[in-house]
């Protein structure tokens, strides 16, 4: 599976599985709602939805262009680490505002979320490539 049907695919069954992990997850450690925590969930999600198609777009623009073109540890570690880093970026005023805590507790919310989500992403995209095989920007040149 290669080009914008595997990206829509890729981040469907990504934010799916993180939905269904974090929504108990913050109801627990908030003393929250499942309902109110479900749906930052949610919202988390659908930012973390247009994060991974635009980031992953831009990882495999650069990647391709790249004399190794083979996803290494150390390139699945650089993509974790920049989908990760941008997305704390990206979320520390939203969760903040809906769970009315101060931007530094929602920075180590995200700090927590982001170690979660590292390992998370790691194994993802690696468990994702031997399922669909890696995009094209990712196979080697032969000749």
């Amino acid at each position: 599976m290669q080009g914008p049907t595997r990206k829509l695919i890729q981040a469907i069954l990504y934010e799916a599985i993180a939905i269904a992990v974090l929504s108990p997850t913050i109801s627990l450690i908030y003393d929250d709602g499942l309902a109110h925590a479900g749906a930052l969930s949610l919202m988390l999600s659908a930012s973390a939805l247009i994060w991974n198609v635009l980031y992953n777009y831009g990882f495999e623009y650069w990647e391709a262009r790249q004399a190794q073109r083979t996803r290494t540890f150390g390139r699945r570690l650089l993509h974790s680490f920049g989908f990760e880093g941008g997305l704390v970026l990206l979320l520390v005023p939203l969760v903040a505002w809906w769970l009315n805590i101060s931007w530094w507790a929602a920075l180590v919310t995200d700090l927590g979320l982001f170690v979660f989500f590292f390992f998370y992403a790691l194994v993802f995209q690696w468990a994702f490539d031997r399922v669909f095989d890696v995009p094209v920007s990712a196979q080697g040149c032969e000749g």
